[in-house]
């Protein structure tokens, strides 16, 4: 359906900004969550007092709010260096999904359009380029070496 994207002229350098400006962003919440304010206090302050009387168990709540600071670190550094993208932007897609949800739980109108949407743009623009288009990336790299 998006086949003409391919015949774009710089969809690789436009494919490896949104990858570094989307990598960067995640690297740099992750890296807070994990290093400075801890993947505990995370937890503490972000699940389990916002959400302790909604109808989400604590036992979901832990794992959560622990594992969501590593994802966001590590699936970053993969748009980075363009290593497993797909998967990478598919779990922070994912990942947006949950965090709306939460959002829109305690605040049925929440707005969208900070953090969440921009975001969502980059993630969605990745995901709708045809395979093979990212030229600059360690995925390509790898595929062309084994090949």
């Amino acid at each position: 359906m998006l086949q003409f994207l391919k015949n774009l002229p710089n969809l690789s350098i436009a494919a490896f900004i949104v990858r570094w400006i989307l990598g960067v962003l995640f690297v740099m919440a992750g890296y807070w969550k994990v290093f400075i304010l801890t993947p505990a206090a995370h937890t503490d302050n972000f699940f389990i007092t916002p959400y302790a009387d909604s109808w989400i168990p604590q036992w979901l709540l832990w794992p959560l709010g622990m594992g969501i600071p590593f994802l966001e670190l590590i699936a970053g550094i993969l748009l980075c260096l363009g290593l497993r993208v797909r998967e990478a932007a598919t779990a922070l897609g994912l990942l947006l999904i949950l965090t709306t949800y939460g959002h829109a739980l305690q605040e049925p109108l929440f707005d969208i359009d900070g953090h969440t949407f921009t975001r969502l743009a980059l993630i969605v623009f990745l995901l709708m380029l045809p395979a093979g288009a990212d030229k600059i990336t360690l995925d390509h790299w790898l595929s062309r070496k084994a090949s």
